[in-house]
């Protein structure tokens, strides 16, 4: 899957999920959907943990003094 910015794979899975909650989509669109939905849902929880990182990044830094830090992900795991 392409990369896709975080506020759009965000805006496709609410799309997806009202097309699916319709309930007007045959058995395979709806699998079909469903499959791109978990892979949207995906991403976007990885971007948010990778947020997520980079702020404790900064916090942890320094209480009064926030100093940014380029955020390895490899260094955290």
């Amino acid at each position: 899957m392409k990369e896709v910015p975080f506020e759009k794979a965000l805006e496709k899975l609410e799309k997806i999920v009202e097309e699916l909650e319709t309930g007007d989509l045959s058995l395979d669109a709806s699998l079909k959907k469903y499959e791109e939905g978990i892979k949207l849902a995906r991403s976007c929880q990885k971007k948010l943990e990778k947020a997520k990182k980079k702020i404790e990044v900064l916090v942890k830094k320094d209480e009064d003094l926030f100093q940014t830090q380029e955020f390895d992900e490899e260094d955290e795991e």
